[in-house]
């Protein structure tokens, strides 16, 4: 992790390669998420025409739909301190396209979440040497996690929190044209040698 990135990783000494369980998310975030909810894209929350789905319902347009994912993103509350804020690490995952494999994976993401339902971490492409800090929020009440770069407010990736205390999970990405792709997170074990840094 960079030293000059706004959320100064280096003064935290976490294994950011760990993960949280479901519980452990429920524990850390300050204020009631409520009972897991766990998005299935494709399954129980879908697109169709132009509206998208959740267990059945129209929730929103498609562009409504990434539009609140970007909202989400950058709801960070103005209050919270970066040198302050403390961490649960969620893990490190490789990104592949819906039905890729994670060993073919390029692009990485780390995340972790902070008692203030802040969500940050580091992505990488690997295949271009590209390194960048992201961060966005977590929507209480749809539980929907979302993401992006920042000081930029495309592209948003998200997915339901509790879908990153699993070892693989659905996630769309959100593209400033209005283009949306089903991505699938799949969680990395520590290499070995790595040690706890």
């Amino acid at each position: 992790m960079h030293r000059n990135w706004r959320w100064g990783w280096h003064n935290h000494s976490c294994n950011w390669w760990g993960w949280a369980s479901a519980g452990a998310i429920t524990g850390w975030v300050v204020g009631s998420i409520g009972q897991p909810v766990y998005y299935d894209y494709g399954v129980n929350c879908y697109y169709e025409g132009d509206n998208v789905y959740y267990e059945g319902e129209v929730v929103a347009t498609a562009a409504e739909y990434a539009q609140q994912a970007q909202q989400i993103a950058a709801a960070i509350p103005p209050d919270v301190e970066a040198e302050k804020v403390e961490w649960l690490p969620l893990g490190v995952f490789a990104m592949t396209e819906k039905d890729g494999d994670a060993e073919d994976s390029s692009l990485f993401v780390q995340l972790a979440i902070s008692k203030e339902g802040v969500i940050a971490g580091s992505f990488q492409n690997t295949a271009t040497d590209e390194a960048f800090e992201v961060e966005g929020t977590i929507d209480k009440k749809s539980q929907r996690a979302a993401w992006g770069p920042v000081g930029k407010e495309w592209p948003i990736m998200e997915t339901a929190i509790y879908n990153l205390s699993e070892n693989e999970a659905g996630a769309l990405v959100h593209f400033e044209n209005g283009e949306t792709q089903q991505w699938t997170l799949v969680r990395l074990d520590e290499p070995e040698a790595s040690g706890n840094q």
